[in-house]
């Protein structure tokens, strides 16, 4: 039978563990780069995946010998450029979030002030 202290003693050291892993990891500020990189990735995938379609669907309708060219690659460019900017809007408001939630970001001290 196992000692109750022992088992107490793990327990503990279980619970430290637990509460070792489980703290919440924080992350720092976007900077500036990563914001104007991240905007950039998801309006140009946008509007890449938008036009690959239409040209896929022109070149597939062609194939089959209807002509569409370039009516679905001017209608999914439009429509990609539209999710682009949608999804850049939804990026922007949790940069937002984020960075409110790290607060306003430090000062730099200018030597012209001394």
């Amino acid at each position: 039978m196992p000692d109750p202290r022992n088992l107490r003693d793990l327990g503990k050291r279980l619970d430290e563990a637990q509460a070792k892993h489980a703290a919440p990891v924080k992350r720092a500020a976007p900077t500036q780069l990563g914001i104007a990189s991240r905007f950039a990735t998801e309006l140009v995938a946008a509007l890449l995946v938008g036009g690959a379609l239409g040209w896929g669907i022109d070149w597939l309708f062609g194939h089959f010998g209807v002509h569409t060219k370039p009516v679905f690659l001017i209608v999914l460019f439009v429509l990609g450029a539209a999710a682009g900017i949608r999804n850049v809007m939804r990026a922007a408001g949790e940069i937002n979030a984020e960075m409110a939630a790290h607060g306003p970001a430090p000062s730099v001290r200018d030597d012209e002030e001394n």
